[in-house]
């Protein structure tokens, strides 16, 4: 085949592939295999050990490949934000709170031992793979995560909650890793990681995402409620908000990924509040439009921004999958994930779910399977990026990426095969228990 065909072989491969996973999307859902799967599948395809259409130098390209996952990161956190609906106040917010707080740093304390004592990596590059592997993803989670925001079920909020916090909770321990070898300023004793990059990141980025959320959401609604106003599609408002946020909490120097699923999270709350609210009644006689009108408004806004998320967020996932699927070929594989990788997922994952749940209102069950979906994805390769173009050491990046890649492609595969029957059975049981005479 001729050099001038190859990439037009691309374009068809990649838009074959979009059509035929929109026409079998009720297929996959009932089987047990996830679109990741596929999409990885034909990442290798494209890559140098198929066609070598798509072909990446994972360090030389490091800038692009964090851009990449940035975005998929910040779609995939807003909309996280937008499906949590249950009040802050709700004792429930407790599983994912644990989960992102105590069960991170036990993840990242024992992956980092792991590290010094099996993988014999630098104290510092061993925080930074712990901090790179602990947080959960949220866009190849999407299977296990609330799809109706009246959802309450504990296993489903945990896990959506989970996803949403740890992926801006793991930065402050990204840079202690980088710190660790003199690529961060820690300050004197650590003092400018604890004030800097724990307390106010993480703070400050929450506070000006929620704040961020709730004022162009009232802004909305007040415009459409009280002066009718025909305002631009709900989709640049999404785009706004996110790059509003992501952009204001970076120039405060506070963690943006925390800022945006504070706002997804705050503009659904916005959304939620009583009309009369953001909405006082019109001037004149006539106002019989008025409350049909500020009923509808925040349900339509709110129904429109989810469903233009889902198709960015999937859009997303198939770019940085096929990137993923054709890193594969250039990456040196060691000896060392072969045992790596099932420590990670069934017994660090595992030991500090159990443990960072102590205390929480969570069944048996729900707490085997959120041990189970740990999942790994787009969250950790950003991390990794971000490292590289830290100037990472090109060995220790080598290294890293190699087990990072690892970890992301088994949990692909294990979760992806596994999610559909263990998810029905654990909905078939619920709907049993719902039904018993009490």
């Amino acid at each position: 085949m001729t050099a001038e065909l190859l990439p037009a072989l691309g374009f068809v491969l990649v838009g074959l592939l979009l059509v035929v996973m929109t026409l079998t999307s009720s297929f996959i859902a009932r089987v047990p295999l996830s679109s990741a799967i596929l999409y990885l599948a034909v990442g290798v395809g494209i890559g140098p050990w198929g066609l070598g259409l798509l072909v990446l130098d994972p360090v030389g390209d490091a800038p692009l490949l964090e851009r990449l996952t940035e975005i998929a990161v910040l779609i995939s956190l807003f909309t996280v934000g937008l499906k949590l609906d249950l009040p802050l106040r709700d004792r429930r917010w407790r599983i994912p709170v644990q989960l992102a707080t105590v069960s991170m740093l036990i993840t990242v304390g024992a992956i980092a031992a792991v590290g010094v004592w099996l993988l014999h990596l630098p104290l510092g590059a061993a925080v930074l793979l712990g901090a790179i592997l602990a947080p959960t993803d949220p866009v190849l989670a999407s299977d296990v995560q609330v799809s109706d925001p009246q959802d309450r079920d504990r296993l489903r909020f945990g896990l959506t909650g989970e996803g949403g916090l740890n992926d801006g909770a793991a930065f402050p321990l990204v840079m202690l890793g980088l710190g660790l070898m003199s690529l961060h300023d820690l300050g004197e004793s650590g003092w400018r990681w604890w004030a800097v990059d724990v307390l106010w990141a993480v703070v400050g980025g929450l506070l000006i995402g929620y704040l961020l959320g709730v004022v162009v959401g009232r802004a909305i609604l007040y415009l459409r409620i009280r002066h009718r106003e025909a305002l631009g599609p709900d989709e640049f408002m999404v785009l706004g908000l996110i790059a509003l946020a992501y952009g204001v909490a970076l120039l405060c120097h506070t963690y943006g990924f925390l800022a945006v699923f504070a706002a997804g999270l705050a503009l659904r709350r916005a959304a939620a509040e009583p009309a009369a609210s953001v909405a006082s009644p019109v001037q004149g006689d006539n106002n019989d439009g008025e409350a049909p009108l500020a009923a509808q408004a925040p349900g339509h806004m709110i129904e429109s921004v989810e469903r233009f998320n889902a198709q960015l967020e999937r859009l997303a996932e198939v770019t940085v999958v096929l990137v993923v699927g054709a890193l594969l070929s250039v990456v040196d594989f060691g000896t060392e994930v072969l045992w790596f990788v099932p420590v990670l997922l069934l017994v660090i994952r595992p030991l500090a779910v159990y443990a960072g749940l102590v205390g929480a209102k969570v069944e048996r069950s729900q707490r085997r399977l959120i041990a189970w979906f740990g999942i790994r994805g787009i969250g950790s390769i950003y991390y990794l990026m971000y490292a590289i173009t830290h100037d990472l050491h090109p060995v220790i990046a080598q290294r890293l990426l190699a087990i990072t890649l690892a970890v992301v492609v088994a949990s692909v595969l294990l979760h992806g095969v596994s999610v559909t029957p263990l998810m029905r059975r654990y909905e078939a049981r619920r709907k049993t228990k719902a039904q018993r005479p009490r």
